[in-house]
């Protein structure tokens, strides 16, 4: 595979978007950039930008898509997205599509799209068994019949608690707001030309799922290796 490449993955709160993503790196040899991490790492480091955003979150309002982009195209220049790059859960909006498009195309890049699909009603029984420990930050998913007991930190021993973003009714609106975002942009990157497959990832291991991934990538590009 000579061509450089970039994999945009898609999947709604709980599909497992962000362990494919980090199962994929390693797999690939790509960089996973998710934009989260990104506008923090940003922010870490201070610069005329990075205080631009630090500003914007500080009030709650969301960051220009702009700005975003931006952070982007400096991000997938770096060493280590060389050889290719996962976009995880961007591009949000369509402009971000509409900006993205451009870069790729004026630098080239072989684009794939992933769209991890899974049934909403599995996604709200998997994340209401999702706890974290409020010291450490590490997430677990428990099974339904956990006693409360056992709902602690394997590492600190701190009780496990329930983020806030998990209870049921907050994921269904999550799950709302994802589905009227993405389906435009979902529909502009097919539009586009890009290649994009639907992966049904409900009752699959995540090595099956990354297998699959893995298969269309080669069968796109040629080996991955």
């Amino acid at each position: 595979m000579s061509q450089r490449l970039c994999l945009i993955l898609f999947g709604p709160p709980g599909s497992g978007k962000g362990t494919q993503a980090v199962l994929l790196r390693d797999k690939l040899g790509f960089a996973h950039i998710s934009t989260g991490e990104m506008l923090r790492e940003r922010v870490l480091l201070g610069d005329e930008l990075g205080q631009r955003v630090a500003r914007t979150m500080k009030t709650g309002a969301l960051v220009r898509d702009e700005t975003v982009n931006k952070l982007v195209e400096d991000r997938i220049e770096l060493p280590d997205a060389a050889k290719g790059f996962i976009l995880d859960g961007y591009p949000r909006t369509v402009q971000q599509a509409t900006l993205l498009d451009g870069a790729l195309r004026a630098k080239g890049i072989g684009t794939v799209v992933i769209h991890l699909k899974v049934d909403y009603n599995i996604i709200i029984a998997r994340l209401s068994g999702r706890r974290q420990c409020p010291a450490c930050g590490t997430v677990y998913n428990l099974p339904p019949d956990t006693l409360p007991e056992k709902q602690v930190c394997s590492k600190d021993a701190e009780r496990l608690i329930v983020r806030a973003d998990d209870a049921p009714e907050t994921v269904r609106e999550r799950l709302r707001a994802y589905e009227v975002q993405t389906t435009p942009v979902l529909e502009f990157l097919k539009s586009a030309g890009y290649r994009c497959f639907g992966i049904e990832a409900g009752a699959r291991t995540p090595r099956e799922i990354v297998a699959e991934i893995e298969g269309l990538v080669e069968g796109e590009f040629g080996a991955a290796a």
